[in-house]
């Protein structure tokens, strides 16, 4: 499986063209690692209530994955503080990171 293409700031990850944000490069490394964790959990459980079609799990576990993406920096307020926009979602040939995007080289 090929890397997944990294915005030149380090703030999107780029799949199928479209950015998405990348978790807080500041965070702890154990405290980063802790959330990866509870987030893949969560996502788990998602899957065993879309399995079970329990929907009061699916609810339960669906917040609980996007607590962890918003404690990760993934969603929610911007990590960086320079005052950039976020772009997260956003397809990249229409942002300021189409010209780069265009230039860069990509199996």
């Amino acid at each position: 499986m090929a890397k997944p293409l990294i915005t030149p700031d380090g703030r999107y990850l780029i799949v199928r063209g479209r950015l998405w944000r990348t978790s807080n490069p500041h965070l702890d490394p154990v405290e980063r690692q802790t959330l990866v964790n509870a987030l893949m959990a969560a996502r788990r459980a998602v899957a065993s209530a879309k399995r079970s079609t329990d929907a009061t799990a699916l609810a339960v576990a669906r917040a609980h994955v996007d607590a962890a993406k918003h404690a990760l920096g993934e969603r929610g307020p911007v990590w960086w503080t320079d005052g950039a926009p976020d772009l997260n979602r956003h397809m990249v040939h229409t942002t300021s990171y189409a010209e780069w995007f265009a230039s860069t080289p990509r199996d």
